[in-house]
């Protein structure tokens, strides 16, 4: 394996476990060049299906674009690379289950915004507006509401636990102005 630091050839394995959900081994390295340690990821290579693009295109599958299309949903936001990383698997994982020969990206985008949906509401929006293409302000809006109607009914894994409170969510104000605070 070319160490990424300095181009080495060789190194040695440090440590070797299963990873996403047994889907691939994650090997710690070392160069024997420089000592500088490494991560690789080994995964089965499945043949997945063709992708059909908007305009007829035919491309090979790509993960590497669907984890930078989430990457980019979720920057700045409370989603790890672990979460990213497993959504994608639970996206190829169902690509290959269709067993079909070839997929539009239409399909692969809805497994996506599904998935998304459920881990960070604000990713889900930032994709949708991407990948759906709004043409106006009042199609972005009408995303939102879609997402509030459905807020209380499913919570995003990384939205915050609503407060406790008698009296439906509202909580008193102390003095200075912050909630629960003494104000001194």
């Amino acid at each position: 394996m070319r160490c990424p630091w300095c181009g080495h050839l060789e190194d040695r394995v440090v440590d070797s476990r299963e990873a996403q959900e047994g889907q691939a081994t994650r090997r710690r390295r070392e160069c024997l060049g420089c000592g500088r340690r490494f991560t690789t990821y080994e995964r089965i290579e499945e043949i997945l299906p063709q992708v059909v693009k908007k305009d007829g295109r035919r491309e090979p599958f790509d993960r590497k674009k669907i984890v930078e299309g989430v990457s980019r949903a979720c920057q700045k936001r409370p989603v790890s690379a672990e979460q990213i990383e497993a959504l994608v698997a639970g996206v190829e994982r169902q690509l290959q289950e269709l067993g079909e020969r070839e997929i539009r990206t239409v399909a692969i985008g809805e497994a996506v915004i599904r998935r998304l949906r459920t881990l960070d509401e604000v990713a889900y929006v930032r994709f949708a507006s991407v990948y759906r293409a709004f043409r106006d302000a009042s199609e972005f809006m009408a995303e939102l509401e879609g997402l509030r109607e459905t807020a209380g009914r499913e919570r995003p894994v990384n939205a915050p636990e609503p407060e406790p409170d008698d009296r439906a969510g509202v909580r008193p104000r102390a003095r200075g102005g912050q909630p629960g605070g003494d104000g001194a």
